[in-house]
């Protein structure tokens, strides 16, 4: 693995811990319906552009830690196809919590992304 790769995985890894928990609580808002961790996992292997895929395991400890801090909640019921099911939706501290979260990401994202527009347009050439 390269210098440049290795740089890349634990940029990727710093950025992913900072983004997971609003991205969850998001999912929870979104739904309709209270989710288990495998249904919020493959809604986001399909959108998540291999930002998260593969990383279907560490969404639990996240997820208890949103629970933890009163932004999720979650119940066990049994299922008929396996060991029972623990089930997660948004509480309404957490739909605040994610409102805000969802404009402190926006505003940054501009940020980032209008100093990498400048960054970009300094270094071409005249």
């Amino acid at each position: 693995m390269t210098d440049t790769e290795l740089f890349l995985k634990k940029f990727q890894k710093e950025l992913a811990a900072g983004t997971v928990s609003l991205v969850l609580l998001t999912v929870l808002l979104r739904a309709n319906q209270p989710l288990y961790g495998y249904q919020i996992a493959k809604q986001l292997d399909g959108s998540s552009e291999g930002v998260i895929a593969g990383k279907q395991s560490a969404l639990y400890p996240v997820l208890r830690n949103l629970e933890a801090a009163g932004l999720a909640e979650s119940d066990i019921e049994p299922s008929i196809s396996g060991p029972p099911r623990r089930y997660y939706r948004i509480t309404e501290l957490g739909r605040e919590v994610q409102r805000t979260w969802a404009e402190s990401w926006a505003a940054t994202r501009a940020f980032v992304d209008r100093t990498l527009v400048d960054m970009t347009l300094a270094e071409k050439p005249a």
